[in-house]
């Protein structure tokens, strides 16, 4: 220590030129300042900023990491579930052609059962139709016979017989 003090206090020689620096003893005090000063700040600062820095490092990378494991992971369960949906969409799809083949099946057997039913409705019709008009036709054509006579008998003024 009084080696440094005695460095500190004395002087420098003088010249008749002004220096910029002064090379004297007081260099190797501040070398000696500097290097300790680097040795605390690289113990107390340095080191542990390198290591909160790798630190760091470290985790962004495995944050990184875990990013793609993720994202590889979201892209198989979006591929999983778009092959779900797919197949659900096969199924639906064929659920509502089997549906609609049975809708038509039904519809055609509904259709032939009131055709069926139309048919023997309209049969039944004919039937008292064709008795109504048998039935109609004897009564004109006794009616025909008796206007018949009537309309001789008005024209020839006598009576006629069959």
């Amino acid at each position: 220590m009084n080696f440094a003090q005695l460095l500190l206090v004395s002087s420098a020689p003088e010249s008749h030129e002004p220096q910029l620096i002064d090379f004297d003893q007081t260099v190797f005090v501040q070398l000696g300042i500097f290097l300790l000063l680097m040795l605390v700040l690289w113990r107390l600062l340095w080191r542990p900023y390198l290591r909160v820095r790798a630190e760091r490092v470290t985790r962004v990378d495995g944050y990184r990491q875990e990013a793609v494991r993720l994202e590889a992971d979201a892209a198989e369960r979006l591929a999983r579930a778009e092959a779900a949906l797919t197949q659900v969409r096969r199924e639906g799809a064929g659920e509502r052609a089997a549906a609609r083949a049975e809708a038509q099946v039904r519809e055609q057997t509904l259709l032939a059962a009131a055709n069926a039913d139309a048919q023997r409705t309209l049969a039944a019709a004919r039937v008292r139709l064709e008795a109504t008009v048998a039935g109609e036709r004897g009564k004109l054509v006794a009616e025909a016979g008796e206007v018949a006579r009537a309309a001789a008998r008005k024209i020839l003024g006598r009576e006629v017989t069959t």
